[in-house]
């Protein structure tokens, strides 16, 4: 998994049963490989439609392929991590690099060559999750919601499942709650602001507030925090996806440029992003996840959960619920989504829906993703 803040992949090698339920599963080996600032700066800058005129067709090509080869070897490295030997595998599931989600227009792009990964694992790779999700009329987004069911749900705790990843994600999963109940959406900006902002303000020398120490040092600013929170977005209803084309480069370097020209502290900005999103969260969970919703318990994913200025903010935003990252319930919190996705290539093998059509507005439960047969030419 490497999400829309692109700064590296995250591969889980998970077990799961082998037939249709989802529990119980084991977290065998984790291999986190991060991404240097030039391969990031390079997959922004394509997302960002900011490739040299003439070359962006080259540079898609070229990143596809690469990051084909880093998915492989990040795969390969989760085995290793686990001590497993890559033919006792039965698949790897590759949710790819998104450079560009247009549900409007009924497209989404996720790039990293599932051929390539089988390739040099030798294991049938299943990918472009998204695309089929969009094809029968839904959002393509979220789908990690499916998984957040599957780990989440509890008889007797209304709980949301957030993801602060890029962009920040909730799973809203009532008490005894069947998948017809889950409601999830896409909420807003999260760490692709925070990021954006915090690499121009310091030039490109950080490229995220380690720690949360920019926004803890920083005052949240009242009127561009009141600003920012009128974004049409924020309370559109669900289902609802976003991603960089909205809360991307542009926009970040826009605040940097009009913060920087009224001389003001650097880290008050990063004060006050890191409160909209916050404050999006919080709106999110009082006026869009139905009637008579309360919320027990906010779980946090993402590398927003190692943020602290975010997860406190949270904590006093909603101090009804108790404010707990994934790891509590089971699941650490760097290895969610990649887990999550884990669980949506089990179930294309098998041949069953691995998405909730309710969550991302597609017409009909599918079976998401396209299957590349491994160095055998089976299936599993």
């Amino acid at each position: 998994m490497s999400g829309t803040s692109a700064d590296g992949v995250d591969a889980a090698l998970v077990e799961w049963p082998d037939g249709p339920e989802a529990r119980p599963f084991r977290l065998l080996g984790l291999h986190s490989d991060p991404f240097a600032p030039e391969l990031q700066a390079r997959i922004h800058r394509l997302a960002a439609g900011r490739a040299p005129a003439g070359e962006a067709l080259r540079e898609l090509a070229a990143l596809d392929a690469l990051l084909g080869e880093r998915f492989a070897a990040a795969a390969l490295g989760a085995c290793r991590a686990a001590g497993v030997a890559p033919e006792a595998v039965d698949a790897v599931a590759s949710h790819g690099q998104t450079v560009a989600h247009h549900p409007e227009l009924g497209a989404t792009l996720q790039i990293g060559d599932p051929s390539r990964i089988a390739e040099r694992t030798g294991l049938t790779t299943i990918a472009d999750f998204r695309a089929r999700d969009v094809a029968a009329g839904g959002e393509g987004a979220p789908l990690a919601p499916f998984f957040h069911y599957a780990a989440f749900a509890h008889p007797g705790e209304g709980r949301v499942a957030l993801n602060l990843g890029g962009i920040a994600n909730v799973t809203w999963i009532p008490p005894r709650a069947s998948p017809d109940d889950v409601v999830a959406f896409d909420v807003g900006p999260a760490n692709a602001l925070l990021d954006g902002v915090v690499a121009c303000l310091s030039e490109g020398r950080e490229t995220f507030d380690r720690d949360g120490a920019r926004a803890l040092r920083g005052r949240a600013d009242a009127a561009l925090l009141a600003r920012l929170l009128e974004d049409e977005f924020l309370r559109r209803a669900p289902p609802k996806s976003t991603g960089r084309e909205r809360y991307g480069t542009a926009e970040a370097e826009a605040l940097a440029r009009a913060w920087r020209a009224e001389g003001r502290p650097p880290d008050d900005l990063v004060a006050t992003l890191a409160a909209f999103t916050v404050e999006a969260v919080r709106l999110a969970c009082a006026e869009l996840l139905g009637p008579g919703a309360r919320v027990d318990r906010l779980l946090v994913g993402g590398g927003g959960a190692a943020n602290p200025a975010l997860m406190r903010g949270l904590a006093r935003a909603l101090p009804q619920a108790a404010v707990e990252p994934f790891d509590a319930a089971g699941v650490p919190a760097q290895a969610a989504e990649a887990m999550a996705f884990s669980l949506l290539g089990r179930n294309a093998l098998l041949g069953i829906p691995n998405h909730l059509p309710r969550t991302t507005g597609a017409r009909r439960a599918a079976v998401l993703g396209e299957i590349v047969p491994g160095r055998s030419g089976k299936l599993r």
